[in-house]
């Protein structure tokens, strides 16, 4: 297994990615060749990953939101397709849940990089005494303390 993280450009907080792949899911939801994406969020990236195999043996898509690594979604498939522009490109097709992780800082790069299992952040499971999630701005803000 493999998994794939990538930058959330114009994303500024995983609310913010919800309501987009909320809006993707409710719009066309196909790709450009017509296939259906079954109302599930997807995204284009110019390269096919070599170990798309590896990836959809359980990988899942990490983002990074604000220079920190926030979240992640199941890949569900990995697949050719074609942009506006007719340039060959892959579409990834993510699970619509999304799940927070302990938010790590990652410097900005182009494209996607792999990541192993054992150096992927662990879902989060930080609570707040009333039993409810850490909003994500305290969950920033610790992780640049490194208190989590």
């Amino acid at each position: 297994m493999l998994h794939l993280v990538k930058l959330a450009v114009g994303i500024t907080s995983l609310d913010d990615l919800a309501h987009r792949q909320q809006t993707m899911m409710d719009g066309a939801g196909d790709g450009l060749d017509g296939t259906r994406m079954d109302g599930r969020p997807w995204l284009r990236t110019r390269m096919f990953p070599r170990r798309a195999e590896d990836i959809l043996a359980g990988g899942s898509l990490y983002r990074v939101i604000g220079g920190m690594i926030l979240c992640r979604q199941r890949v569900v498939d990995i697949r050719p397709d074609v942009r506006e522009d007719g340039a060959a490109c892959a579409l990834v097709v993510l699970d619509p849940s999304i799940v927070p992780v302990t938010p790590r800082p990652m410097r900005p790069f182009q494209g996607w990089r792999y990541l192993s299992p054992a150096d992927a952040p662990a879902d989060f499971g930080g609570t707040t005494g009333a039993g409810g999630a850490l909003p994500e701005a305290l969950r920033r803000e610790l992780a640049g303390l490194c208190l989590i």
